[in-house]
C-alpha cells in the first residue's frame, strides 16, 4: 500500500474502514471495535498475512475510516457500505437460482397474490421463497378456493370493470369479483388478511373458524353454504399439508445451513413460521475474504438479513456461533424492532432440522460445481486462464495431478487423476503402491511414483519405435503374427503435470523429467498448501491465481479429486491389512460357513481353545474342513496371533493372512488396480 497512515493518526475507537485503490474504487470494507488495533494488523510482513489479505493490501493505495459511537453502529455502517460498493475482496452472496416467491401487492386498491421472481419491491409482502414453482402454484390454487381474491392483472381488472361482466374465475368460484362490485373492501380485506395469515403459518385459527361456520350453517339447514364451507375446509387442510411441520410449538425461526470449500460456500435457509416450514432460500458465496468459521457465519447472517425488506425472525439457528454474537443480535434487533436471538442447536428436533438444512447446502454446492464443470465455455476459459497464469506454451488439454497418502509412513500410496478438456477421465486414473520408501518421506514417494509413470511412458515409446522399425525392415516374425497387442497404459504424455505440494515436490518432479529426457516436453507445476499459490520451475516466488477465476476452480477440482482418490486407496489397503482373519484361505471355508462357525463357537478365541473332536462334531461342517480349521488355528498360534504378518507361511502351507494389497502383481506400472 502506497499511503500508509501512522499508527498515532488512527483513532482508538469503533468504526468502519475501507481500503481503496489508486482510482478510488473500494476494494474492501471492514469494521472494528478499535480501528487502531485492527488496521495495524495489516501493516505486518505480507508473508505473515493470509494470501487473499496480502493480495488486497498489495492492490490498495490508501485506507479511509469512519468513527462511530458503538460496535453496533460500526456493523450497520459496514453493511451499508458493502451494499453500496460491492467490494471485490468482501464475501458476496449470490442467488444460486432464482427462487419463486408468493407476493401479495398490499399497496393496491384490490391487492392480489402472484408468483414472483426477482428483486423485492416496496408495497409488496413476500412469502417464501419456495423450492419448486409447481408446488407453489398448486398451493395458490388450493388457497383460492377458500380465499377467492383476485389473481388477474390490473389491465384485465379494469377491462372487466368497464364491461360490467366478470371473468371465468368468478364463475368457477376462484375470485370474489371485485371488478364488478360483487364484494366490498371490508370483505375483501378480511379474505386477504386470512390468506396472509395462512401463508405465515397460522393455519389452526382459520381451520377452527371454517369448522365452526360449517356446523352453524348445517344447524341452520343452510346446506349449500355448509357444503361450500366444507370444500373450503378441505382445501385449507390440503394446502396446510404442503407446509412441513417441524415443531410442536408455534415458533418463528430461521435455520441456516452452510457447506463450504476454499473458494465457495453454499448457504441454505429454511423459514419456519408457527412451527411450519413456509419457505426456503439458497445462495452461493464467493469466499474472497480470509475468514474463520465464526466470522463467516456472522457475515452470512449480515448478508441474509441486512438488505431492505428482509424479514428478520425472532430467532436464528446457525451451524457455527458467529463472531461477536451480541453485537449482531443488537443490530438485528434494531432492524426487527424487537429482540433477536442467535443460537446453535445442540440436540432434539431443531438439531435434526439443522442437519437437514446443512445436507441441503452440501447438495446445492455439489449441483453448483456440476453445472459449472459441465459448462463448455467455462472449461475453455479455465484452460486459457491457466495457460496465461502459468506461462505455458499451450493450453493444457491433458492434465495429470498426483497426490500421496499414508499413515505415519505405513500403507504408502499415490494417486494419479487425469483431466482432459477440463473434465475428469476416470478410465485413465491410476493408483500406485509405494514399494521402496521405508519411512515417512513424501519426496522419495513422489519420486518413485513419477519415475514409474513417466518411465512407463518412455518404455512404451521405445517399444512403439522398435515395432515401427521392425515393420519397416521386413515382415513380422511368424511367432509374432496374431499376437495380442500390449495394453498401452501410459501412451499419452500430459501437457501439464501437477504435484500436490510446494517447492520440494516441484524439485523432485523436475529431476525426474531431466533423468527421463522429458524436460521441455512436459510442463510441471506444484500446488502449495495455500491453494492460491502455484510453483513453477525457474521462479522463486509462487504464482497466485486470481480469486474467482475459472483457472483456480479447475485447480481446486484437480486437487480435491487427486486427494479423494489417494485417500480412498489408502483406506482400502489399511482396512484389508487390519481386518484380515486367520480363517481366510482355509480350504472349504467360505464366507457363509466362516460366519456361522464364528457365531456358533463364539469367536476366534473360542475356536482356538476348541479341540479337533468338538469341531468335527458340528453336523454341518465337513470333517476335512474341521481338520483344516484346527490345523490353521494351531499354526497361527505357534507364530503369535490371529493376524499373521504379511509374508508369514504356515508349515508347508500357503501365505497366511497376507494383506490383499500385498498380493498384487509387482510389475510396478499400475499397482493397486
Amino acid at each position: 500500500m502506497r499511503h500508509r497512515p501512522a499508527t498515532g493518526d488512527i483513532p482508538d475507537a469503533p468504526g468502519s474502514y475501507q481500503f481503496l485503490d489508486a482510482d478510488g474504487r473500494v476494494l474492501y470494507v471492514g469494521k472494528a471495535k478499535s480501528l487502531r488495533h485492527r488496521l495495524t494488523n495489516y501493516w505486518q510482513d505480507p508473508a505473515g498475512l493470509p494470501p487473499r489479505t496480502a493480495q488486497m493490501v498489495a492492490h490498495a493505495d490508501r485506507v479511509e475510516w469512519v468513527v462511530v459511537a458503538t460496535e453496533v453502529e460500526a456493523l450497520m455502517l459496514e453493511h451499508s457500505l458493502i451494499q453500496a460498493h460491492r467490494p471485490r475482496f468482501n464475501v458476496r452472496l449470490k442467488d444460486d437460482k432464482s427462487y419463486p416467491w408468493l407476493a401479495v401487492t398490499v399497496s393496491e386498491e384490490w391487492p392480489r397474490p402472484m408468483v414472483y421472481r426477482g428483486r423485492k419491491r416496496k408495497g409488496v409482502r413476500y412469502f417464501g421463497p419456495y423450492g419448486h414453482v409447481g408446488a407453489l402454484r398448486e398451493t395458490l390454487d388450493l388457497m383460492l378456493r377458500s380465499f377467492p381474491v383476485r389473481t388477474c392483472s390490473d389491465t384485465k381488472l379494469r377491462r372487466h370493470g368497464r364491461l360490467g361482466r366478470p371473468c371465468l374465475l368468478y364463475d368457477i368460484e376462484r375470485c370474489s369479483g371485485p371488478c364488478v362490485g360483487a364484494v366490498d373492501h371490508v370483505q375483501y380485506a378480511r379474505m386477504l388478511d386470512d390468506l396472509m395469515r395462512f401463508l405465515s403459518g397460522e393455519t389452526a385459527p382459520i381451520v377452527d373458524r371454517l369448522e365452526r361456520q360449517m356446523k352453524e350453517a348445517s344447524a341452520a339447514l343452510e346446506y349449500e353454504r355448509a357444503a361450500r364451507l366444507r370444500d373450503q375446509l378441505v382445501a385449507v387442510r390440503k394446502a396446510a399439508e404442503t407446509q412441513q411441520m417441524v415443531s410442536e410449538q408455534p415458533e418463528d425461526f430461521d435455520v441456516v445451513g452452510i457447506a463450504e470449500d476454499e473458494l465457495e460456500a453454499a448457504v441454505q435457509v429454511f423459514h419456519v413460521r408457527r412451527g411450519r416450514v413456509v419457505g426456503r432460500g439458497g445462495f452461493v458465496a464467493d469466499k474472497v475474504e480470509d475468514l474463520t468459521p465464526a466470522q463467516f457465519s456472522a457475515r452470512v447472517v449480515e448478508e441474509l438479513y441486512g438488505p431492505p425488506g428482509a424479514e428478520v425472525p425472532r430467532r436464528i439457528l446457525v451451524p457455527v456461533e458467529p463472531d461477536a454474537p451480541q453485537v449482531l443480535c443488537d443490530w438485528l434487533g434494531q432492524l426487527r424492532g424487537g429482540p433477536v436471538g442467535i443460537a446453535v442447536p445442540k440436540r432434539g428436533s431443531k438439531r435434526a432440522l439443522q442437519e437437514t438444512v446443512v445436507r441441503n447446502a452440501h447438495d446445492d454446492l455439489a449441483r453448483h460445481r456440476l453445472r459449472r464443470a459441465s459448462d463448455h465455455n467455462s472449461r475453455s476459459r479455465a484452460l486459457l486462464e491457466l495457460q496465461e497464469a502459468l506461462g505455458l506454451s499451450q493450453a493444457p488439454l491433458r492434465i495429470e495431478c498426483y497426490d500421496m497418502s499414508h499413515l505415519q509412513g505405513t500403507d504408502y500410496v499415490g494417486s494419479m487423476v487425469v483431466f482432459e478438456d477440463a473434465l475428469s477421465k476416470r478410465s485413465d486414473y491410476r493408483r500406485f503402491t509405494v514399494k521402496h520408501v521405508p519411512g515417512n518421506d513424501d519426496y522419495a514417494a513422489m519420486r518413485e511414483v513419477l519415475t514409474r509413470r513417466l518411465g512407463a511412458l518412455v518404455a512404451e515409446r521405445r517399444r512403439a519405435g522398435e515395432a515401427a522399425a521392425g515393420v519397416a525392415g521386413g515382415p513380422e516374425p511368424p511367432e509374432r503374427i496374431g499376437a495380442r497387442a500390449p495394453r498401452r497404459r501410459f501412451a499419452y504424455a500430459p501437457q501439464l503435470l501437477l504435484l500436490d505440494g510446494g517447492k520440494g515436490q516441484l524439485g523432485v518432479g523436475v529431476r525426474v523429467l531431466e533423468e527421463l529426457g522429458l524436460t521441455g516436453e512436459v510442463e510441471i507445476a506444484a500446488l502449495a498448501k495455500q491453494f492460491e499459490e502455484v510453483y513453477r520451475p525457474g521462479r522463486g516466488e509462487p504464482i497466485r491465481i486470481p480469486r474467482g477465476s475459472e483457472a483456480l476452480y479447475l485447480l481446486q477440482r484437480l486437487r480435491d479429486e487427486a486427494h479423494r482418490f489417494a485417500i480412498t486407496f489408502h483406506r482400502e489397503r489399511r482396512a484389508s491389512r487390519m481386518t484380515a482373519s486367520v480363517l481366510d484361505g482355509v480350504p472349504g471355508l467360505g464366507p457363509v460357513r466362516k460366519a456361522r462357525l464364528l457365531k456358533e463357537v463364539g469367536g476366534v478365541r473360542a475356536l482356538r481353545a476348541a479341540s479337533g473332536e468338538s469341531l468335527r462334531a458340528l453336523p454341518w461342517l465337513p470333517d476335512r474342513v474341521a481338520e483344516a480349521v484346527h490345523s490353521r488355528l494351531h499354526a497361527a498360534a505357534s507364530i503369535g496371533g490371529s493376524v499373521v504378518p504379511s509374508g508369514a507361511r504356515g508349515p508347508g502351507g500357503p501365505v497366511l493372512n497376507a494383506p490383499i494389497a500385498a498380493r498384487h502383481s509387482a510389475t510396478g506400472e499400475n499397482e493397486g488396480e
